[in-house]
């Protein structure tokens, strides 16, 4: 330290202190501002694509959101449907089967109709074939001899025995 005291040269330091100072009023000149011009452009580059990134992430949790939602919509959108289509279904069934129940009665009634027509035809058939019989038997025994009892009998057995047979 004192060979530095002792080679001290106040002409040599006041000729550098001058040309640090003249060094330093260059690079505020001329290449300060450019420096700090690029440095701040730089952090503005910096603050912008982070203000993006923050922006499209927010934009990101919005879009998830709505999708959610539609998601969530769709989902009761399509229960819905398909409670409509099982509602109607139902209805559709007990439609087919209030129908099918109504046309088997129809059918049914018709049926018995039919029955009771053929009933009463078969009865007023039965009626007249009993009806010409009688007039037969009394025709024949007429005919024949009223003195005689016992072909009168004999007479009516027969023609009972006929009539049964047919």
């Amino acid at each position: 330290m004192e060979k530095l005291l002792n080679d001290f040269s106040p002409g040599l330091f006041v000729v550098q202190t001058l040309l640090l100072l003249l060094l330093i009023f260059i690079m505020v000149k001329f290449a300060w501002k450019p420096i700090l011009n690029s440095l701040n452009e730089r952090e503005e580059g910096i603050q912008g694509a982070l203000d993006a990134a923050e922006k499209a992430k927010r934009e990101m949790e919005n879009l998830q959101a709505d999708n959610q939602k539609l998601l969530q919509e769709a989902r009761l959108e399509r229960e819905t449907m398909l409670k409509e289509a099982r509602e109607i279904k139902s209805q559709m069934i007990a439609d087919a089967e209030e129908e099918a129940k109504n046309q088997a009665n129809s059918i049914i009634e018709k049926a018995q109709l039919a029955i009771e027509s053929e009933k009463k035809s078969a009865m007023a058939e039965l009626k007249n074939h009993v009806a010409g019989l009688s007039i037969d038997i009394a025709e024949k025994v007429v005919r024949q001899e009223l003195s005689n009892k016992d072909k009168q009998l004999e007479l009516v057995e027969s023609m009972l025995n006929e009539a049964k047979l047919n």
